[in-house]
């Protein structure tokens, strides 16, 4: 099963740069795997992926432990600032950093081990009560904060978009923040780059493609649906 959605995932892929003009090597198809044991990951792993998000700290570390060095993990879901310890260093980038305080503990933490962590600041671009993410308004102003931090880096944005049946209703979304994106660009702010805009899930990711995404984010489309343990 897990092939075929590769596979399927692939082909959308593919389609969608081709839509867009765009090169498929500018996208980068993270594989979502919270709540997902192992052995599917090796599965994942054994077609050729080697990136993988984690939403929790804790499964992300256990995770680690039990597979190839060479997999790129990045830390996807809210983080809290009493986990930051725990993975900087260990994962290649960290996409929901949304507050100034959260990217000072990055810091803090990178500084003992003397790296810079590469960052990417989470918009809640459709301003919804539920997510966490700074406010579009906002997020200048929290990008040209975390700018002057010495261990960190900003390397572009990231969303995570409405939950919708049609993903045309998010094209909206995924302009406005690639607009951001730009603008935030011309302001030739140091230490800031916006290379990498991380938006795009199972339901929209062609359409987050079309509209400038580098990474998306795929999980039920790889992996099926999810699965919950009772803790």
């Amino acid at each position: 099963m897990i092939k075929e959605n590769l596979a399927a995932v692939e082909q959308n892929m593919k389609a969608a740069c081709e839509r867009a003009g765009r090169s498929r090597e500018e996208v980068t198809l993270i594989a979502v795997s919270k709540t997902k044991p192992v052995s599917m990951l090796k599965e994942v792993y054994d077609t050729g992926i080697r990136t993988f998000g984690e939403n929790k700290v804790q499964e992300m570390c256990q995770k680690m432990d039990e597979l190839p060095e060479d997999i790129s993990w990045h830390m996807i879901g809210h983080l809290q600032r009493n986990k930051v310890k725990y993975i900087v260093g260990r994962v290649a980038l960290i996409h929901s950093v949304d507050t100034y305080r959260l990217a000072e503990e990055i810091n803090i933490q990178a500084k003992k081990k003397n790296i810079t962590v590469p960052i990417l600041v989470e918009v809640n671009i459709a301003g919804e009560e539920s997510k966490f993410g700074t406010s579009a308004e906002d997020a200048m102003l929290l990008v040209e904060e975390i700018a002057r931090l010495e261990n960190v880096r900003i390397e572009g944005l990231m969303t995570i978009a409405p939950n919708v049946s049609d993903a045309e209703d998010n094209r909206l979304y995924f302009r406005k923040i690639k607009q951001l994106s730009v603008d935030i660009t011309n302001k030739n702010i140091h230490n800031v780059s916006m290379k990498i805009l991380s938006m795009g899930m199972t339901g929209d990711y062609m359409v987050a493609i079309e509209e400038g995404a580098t990474m998306v984010r795929v999980g039920t489309g790889i992996f099926g649906e999810r699965i919950y343990q009772n803790s």
